[in-house]
């Protein structure tokens, strides 16, 4: 089964966990990820989009975090059935309708 946080609570970013939460990334993250593709877009020099790549990593982590404090059961159902169908959306639509009612897409 596939863990979505350390014991220290962080969240732990398997491709399980951001695919389960992908929907929740795009919506809550969206200016962050547009401004490093911008930034990206308009300089291939990985060294000049450091910040911009900080910065929507943090958001995807932060938001990763207050998911799984908000929804911890829904979300490791979720993440655990990605897990083990190796991220086959259409295995877990049960699990993923569980978290999606317990955390809305806001």
């Amino acid at each position: 089964m596939a863990n979505v946080v350390d014991a220290a609570g962080e969240p732990i970013p398997t491709s399980s966990v951001l695919m389960a939460a992908a929907k929740h990334i795009e919506i809550n993250c969206m200016s962050e990820n547009v401004e490093f593709l911008k930034c990206k877009k308009k300089d291939p020099n990985p060294e000049k989009c450091l910040d911009k790549g900080r910065q929507a990593t943090r958001c995807a982590l932060g938001l990763l975090k207050e998911l799984y404090q908000r929804c911890k059961d829904p979300m490791e159902g979720y993440v655990g059935c990605m897990y083990y169908h190796t991220n086959e959306f259409d295995l877990c639509r049960k699990q993923q309708q569980a978290f999606e009612k317990a955390c809305p897409l806001e």
